[in-house]
């Protein structure tokens, strides 16, 4: 079992950045593939962002690309979404999600374990 706390969400203007952090906890972090997904009212939860086990391999949304990061530091169980250039349709709460293995995974549906989600608001 591995419980996830993500952290960071709030209020942005357009243009500006946000940082969201996961947290981890329960079983060994590097042994677990990570990812990022949003879900905005009224849509499905989407891919955003996702990781392999030691951060070697990500891959992005087509809508994020050039503009989020993730990234991740085994050592701290922590797991991190660096947001720059956000706009209005970035708006949505941002949950971070896990599962065993060792590359990375588009899916939602791949995934195990997820964190109660952070709400990001980007208006202005």
């Amino acid at each position: 079992q591995v419980h996830l706390v993500e952290s960071g969400g709030g209020l942005v203007q357009p243009g500006n950045s946000l940082r969201l952090s996961c947290a981890a906890s329960g079983r060994t972090f590097s042994n677990y593939a990570m990812g990022w997904f949003r879900q905005a009212p009224g849509k499905e939860r989407e891919f955003v962002a996702a990781i392999n086990w030691n951060g070697g391999s990500t891959g992005y949304a087509d809508s994020v690309k050039g503009r989020f990061s993730i990234s991740r530091e085994n050592v701290k169980n922590a797991l991190y979404l660096q947001m720059n250039s956000l706009k209005p349709e970035d708006t949505a709460v941002y949950y971070c999600a896990g599962r065993s293995g060792s590359g990375y995974y588009r899916s939602r549906d791949f995934y195990d374990y997820w964190g109660q989600g952070t709400q990001v608001t980007v208006s202005s």
